[in-house]
């Protein structure tokens, strides 16, 4: 059985299965891929949520590495490595806008925008807490991903909108 290869502009992807599949896969895998290097709003929308990913784990990462230092220290230095990585990534990658807006100007009203969606989600959590203070963990933690992706949605309509002018 052959490998066989499907290119896309810096990316390669393989197949040991090819042979079985047929071109019709692939070519279907090249469509989505060139979809997804578009920028219409569903495309900027998969490269934001990438982004936000990439920028969790770095955050995440900072965060156990610095723990030793305190919560606080570790969640503040996390936070603020992630949103700088995250504004720079959004400003090349998520909405081409390298050309349009300068570094400076995208970590100032990308971090601005970290920190009000901070603050929402930290008023909608004590709000939370207030009005259901026996609310169960799970019931928590599921509150906390809806807010967040309201937060992030938000933020992706913000950025786009008014920011990264698309």
């Amino acid at each position: 059985m052959t490998v066989s290869q499907l290119t896309h502009p810096g990316i390669l992807l393989t197949s040991p299965y090819a042979a079985w599949t047929g071109p019709a896969p692939r070519i279907a895998v090249g469509r989505v891929l060139r979809s997804l290097g578009g920028d219409h709003a569903f495309a900027q929308l998969i490269r934001f949520a990438l982004v936000g990913g990439a920028s969790n784990i770095a955050y995440a990462l900072l965060f156990l590495t610095m723990h030793d230092s305190g919560p606080l220290v570790a969640n503040v230095a996390g936070s603020m490595v992630s949103t700088v990585i995250a504004n720079e990534l959004h400003r090349q990658l998520t909405f081409r806008a390298g050309s349009r807006v300068g570094g400076f100007t995208a970590q100032w009203e990308g971090g601005g925008l970290a920190l009000l969606g901070l603050a929402i989600s930290t008023a909608a959590l004590a709000g939370l807490d207030a009005l259901t203070p026996d609310l169960g963990e799970v019931a928590q933690a599921s509150a906390v991903i809806a807010i967040m992706a309201a937060v992030g949605g938000l933020r992706f309509l913000v950025l786009r909108s008014f920011v990264f002018g698309n």
